[in-house]
Parts: C-alpha cells; sequence; structure tokens
C-alpha cells in the first residue's frame, strides 16, 4: 500500500448506534500503528464511544474531542461530536434512534469530505429500515453519496486485492432487475468502471469482464433476450475505448476462477456480484463508490445486530477499508501529479514489449 508523504485524515461515519460500528472503530483505531500513517476523525459523540468502550476491557483505545475539523491531532485519535443530547444506545435492537443519528453522522462526514477538511471518508454500516426519513430516502450509502456530490452515476465496486466486481444495478428488487439493465446503463457503469481502475486503482490498461444477466448468458436468445438486445451491443459500442469482453455465462465465469484473467467484473445485479466476491473474499473485502470526486469506502458486512455490543466483531473487513480509502487517496495524488507532469510517469515505465494475453470469450 502507498501512503500520501503527507498523513492523510481519514473520516469515520459511525453508522446504526446500535450495531458494530462503535466497536469496529474502536478496535481498529486501538491500533496505535495506523496512527502513523492517517490522522482519522470519527463522526458520533463522546457519549456513544465510551459507552462502546466499556464493552471492550481489553482495548487501549484513546481519543482527544475537536470542534475545529481543520485543526485534528495528529498521532491520535480525533472526536467530532455530531450531537450533545442525550441517546438510548441499545445494542443489538432495531431503533428509530440508531438510523436518525447514523444519519446525523453521516450527513456531518459527508459534508467534511465535500469541504475537504477530510480526505477520504469510511463508512460503517448503516440499516436500510431505519435509516429512512425525510432527510434520507435512498436504499443505501451509494445512492447518497450520489446526490449529495451531484454527479450523474456512481458504481458500486466491491474490492478485495485484485479481485474487483462492480454492479450495474443496485438494491433493486429481483422482479424489477430487468427495468434497468439498458445499453446506456451498462455502457455508464463500464466507463466509471473503466476510469476508476484507471486513477484509483492504478491500472493503466484495465480488462473488464462483462456477466450476462441470464442463465448460461441467454444461450444466443434461448433464455432471454437482454444479452442478444442490450448487453452485447453496449460491451462492442464500449471496446471503442477500453478493453472489455463477454458476456460470460455468471455460474461458469467464477466456477473457473475466470476473474483472476481480469482487473474487474461487471456483473448485472446485486447477487450474481456479491455472492461469489463475499465468497471469495474470505471477509476482508471492502465496498468502494467510484464516480465520486471524493474517495469513500466501507466494510462489506452490516450492522450485524446479533453480536452488537458483544466484544465479538472481526475488524478484517473495516480495516480493509480503511487500507483501501488511504490507497486510493494515494492513488489520485499520484495520477493528479503524473497528468501535470507526464514525463514522470514515462521515467518509472518499464516496456516490455510483451503481447497482451488473448482472452477466451467462449
Amino acid at each position: 500500500m502507498s501512503i500520501p508523504q503527507q498523513r492523510p485524515v481519514i473520516g469515520i461515519s459511525i453508522g446504526d448506534l446500535n450495531g458494530i460500528g462503535t466497536e469496529l472503530a474502536i478496535k481498529t483505531f486501538s491500533d496505535n500503528r495506523l496512527l502513523e500513517i492517517c490522522t482519522p476523525i470519527l463522526f458520533a459523540s463522546n457519549k456513544l464511544i465510551n459507552f462502546y468502550r466499556k464493552t471492550i476491557p481489553d482495548s487501549a483505545f484513546n481519543y482527544q474531542h475537536i470542534k475545529d475539523l481543520g485543526r485534528p491531532f495528529h498521532k491520535q485519535v480525533n472526536l467530532y461530536n455530531c450531537w450533545e443530547e442525550e441517546v438510548a444506545v441499545n445494542p443489538g435492537q432495531l431503533t428509530d434512534a440508531g438510523g436518525a443519528y447514523a444519519v446525523k453522522s453521516l450527513a456531518t462526514a459527508v459534508d467534511a469530505l465535500k469541504d475537504k477538511k477530510i480526505d477520504g471518508l469510511v463508512t460503517a454500516p448503516i440499516h436500510k429500515k431505519n435509516i429512512q426519513s425525510a432527510e434520507f430516502s435512498f436504499t443505501g450509502h451509494t445512492p447518497y453519496l450520489r446526490q449529495a456530490f451531484g454527479v450523474k452515476d456512481v458504481l458500486m465496486l466491491m474490492s478485495s486485492d485484485n479481485f474487483r466486481v462492480g454492479l450495474v444495478t443496485e438494491h433493486v428488487p429481483v422482479s424489477e432487475i430487468t427495468k434497468y439493465i439498458t445499453r446506456e446503463a451498462i455502457l455508464s457503469k463500464l466507463n466509471i468502471l473503466k476510469d476508476s481502475l484507471i486513477r484509483d486503482f492504478g491500472i493503466d490498461k484495465p480488462r473488464i469482464a462483462v456477466l450476462g444477466l441470464n442463465p448460461h448468458a441467454g444461450d444466443e436468445g434461448l433464455i432471454g433476450r437482454e444479452e442478444e438486445d442490450i448487453i452485447k451491443p453496449a460491451i462492442k459500442d464500449a471496446k471503442h475505448n477500453m478493453q472489455v469482453y463477454g458476456p460470460y455465462s455468471a455460474d461458469a465465469f467464477f466456477a473457473r476462477n475466470q476473474q483472476q484473467k481480469f482487473d474487474a467484473v461487471l456483473a448485472m445485479y446485486h447477487d450474481q456480484g456479491l455472492i461469489p466476491f463475499k465468497s471469495l473474499a474470505y471477509g476482508e473485502g471492502i465496498n468502494y463508490t467510484a464516480g465520486l470526486p471524493a474517495v469513500r469506502t466501507s466494510p462489506d458486512h452490516g450492522t450485524a445486530f446479533d453480536i452488537a455490543g458483544k466484544n465479538k466483531a472481526d475488524t478484517g473487513s473495516f480495516l480493509a477499508a480503511v487500507y483501501g480509502c488511504l490507497d486510493i487517496v494515494a492513488k489520485r495524488r499520484d495520477f493528479a501529479e503524473n497528468r501535470k507532469n507526464p514525463l514522470k510517469k514515462m521515467g518509472s515505465v518499464v516496456l516490455a514489449g510483451a503481447e497482451d494475453e488473448k482472452i477466451d470469450e467462449s
């Protein structure tokens, strides 16, 4: 992982108050080695942090309270109070307060991200039911961030080392998926994915695989027409400016470990992409919102109410999200510097002279 020379300031939105988000933050930043490579700011409250700190008796967690986001304490964990009032914390329970104050934390952190008071944001899990309100009428973080930053489209991109899966549709009922599988949507997601692989992951010539929608990728129209009428034409259009292949039958693709031949895979819908991703990423994958002008990552799991407040939460994915955020911040810095000084990039490139591996699209 490459880290910017200037220690990045990373915000943490705390998620559902009754989930495992606060526990994850406390456990993660109890390791002081992280403070050598970033300056974290937790968007929460003193009382919430102290409540969960008591549930983790072996924690060496300490923090400094700040009132000015522009003046954090470096080499220390910072806490920015998003609320002062008493709020009931009931680990493991789905409550209105748990969702309402998750929104307070998230909205404050996103404002800081937009104002460049923080360099990146890691979002702890929210619950999609109790977070619904007049202030938050979205199916998750991804559409909320798209609107907050005023961008036309974004991409939910799951990432674990060199394994990356993007989604054309996100939290959509299965019965409605086909409405959102359009040529324009696929092209938009492919363009965001390509640009993100270059800018955020440092891959100069990314290779992308596209999955079909239907079983056996439609069997040439015998099992649905979406591949023939929508997906293949979109891939053909995209080939003008990127290396993209498919559509592949999703089951055979992952069964044969075809993902190892590509820099990313574009799946048509949520479970098609996330079931193999979560099965193969071994609990250390992250969710990244590609297409934003800022960097946001999150762990690839939910609120885990069943273990909340029991000191049982595993920090693997959350820690990966922190590292992923730092790495992308660094990659974006390098990309911007290389655009300003293209000779610098040319000087670091080794010309191998080998042709790209031919990809089997059968």
